[in-house]
């Protein structure tokens, strides 16, 4: 069993990728710089202050002391020409003009204006003597899971699962390739999909390790929770790797330079680095656009994986998003098997 080739090409794979400090790096360092980087700046803070200007005037050092005397507001009184160019420039969220009767200034496409116009319009409101009708009391959403870092860190999983997933297998292929060395294979007994199957092993080898660091390392600096099981968690990104791994095989099938591998594979991943839910919600986009977003397999894994670790659904509830991801894995290996060649 020792000589099977699809045990020799997972082997000479993985001895591949360790001599390569540059995709070790990529597969385990790279991902987890980018969530430590990004879970830092969007930490749970809180929400910065506004700035407000109040256009110089009568009344104008009043409106001033009143927005300063809140925390989440600060004001600065301005001149006129001032008090425009901050407001374009977005120095300032809004300006309030006084006189007879305030006018707010603001741009209504920036959220932080149509923000500062509702907060000021009420601390002046209840400074000037408005009563609320009725008593309000407010809740907090605290738990786990509600943060950006938890939104975030499935997404660079899934992220991390096509990017390693594609670039590890087509890269090495087309460079082979390019060297004559697949050429040689011919000649063994080795089938062609004995060896698709043995880069696909290969790349296993790695998958385990690359989505324990990434896991482990967000729940011990940033607690992200997972909140599903280990083996749901686990079964996911496997399906999910072996899917872009075989859009890898299908991209490099043909491929004669490096150059046109490139090419090919930041075209296939470009729309699901844009589309798919990554750094912010699927739900941004258009109604029209949505059939598309939802068919893109790393939509359907990052769905899958975002519903496994924060919400805490099991293998059943995410069966939908894995028939998609697995749909377009299945496809992609025998439209390789079919459109492979060796040189």
């Amino acid at each position: 069993m020792i000589g099977h080739p699809i045990f020799v090409m997972t082997l000479a794979k993985t001895r591949e990728l360790l001599r390569e400090p540059e995709a070790l790096f990529w597969v385990f360092v790279f991902p987890v710089l980018l969530a430590l980087a990004l879970g830092i700046a969007f930490r749970s803070k809180g929400p910065d202050e506004l700035a407000v200007g109040v256009q110089e005037g009568d009344g104008a050092a009043e409106i001033q002391r009143t927005l300063d005397d809140s925390p989440d507001l600060r004001a600065a009184i301005l001149h006129a020409g001032a008090a425009g160019r901050q407001l374009r420039s977005g120095r300032v969220a809004l300006v309030v003009v006084p006189g007879e009767r305030w006018t707010y200034w603001f741009d209504p496409t920036r959220p932080d204006s149509r923000l500062a116009r509702l907060a000021v319009d009420d601390l002046l409101q209840r400074a000037a003597g408005r009563v609320d009708p009725r008593t309000t009391a407010i809740r907090q959403m605290t738990e786990k899971g509600s943060r950006y870092i938890d939104f975030l860190l499935p997404g660079l999983l899934g992220m991390n699962l096509m990017g390693t997933g594609m670039w590890g297998i087509g890269f090495y292929i087309v460079d082979a390739r390019s060297k004559r060395l697949l050429k040689r294979l011919v000649a063994t007994p080795m089938r062609r999909w004995h060896f698709l199957a043995g880069q696909l092993g290969g790349r296993f080898v790695f998958l385990v390790f690359e989505v324990v660091v990434l896991v482990a390392v967000a729940r011990w600096i940033f607690d992200v929770p997972l909140r599903g099981s280990i083996g749901t968690l686990s079964l996911v990104s496997f399906i999910g790797g072996l899917t872009f791994c075989g859009m890898g095989l299908l991209v490099a099938s043909r491929a004669r330079t490096l150059e046109a591998v490139s090419g090919l594979m930041n075209f296939v991943m470009m729309p699901m680095w844009v589309l798919s839910g990554i750094f912010f919600s699927t739900a941004r986009f258009p109604e029209l656009m949505q059939p598309v977003v939802q068919a893109l397999p790393l939509t359907a894994l990052n769905d899958a994986l975002r519903a496994v670790m924060i919400d805490g659904v099991s293998l059943v509830g995410v069966a939908g998003e894995l028939a998609i991801v697995a749909a377009w894995g299945t496809a992609a290996f025998f439209a390789a098997l079919l459109l492979f060649r060796w040189s």
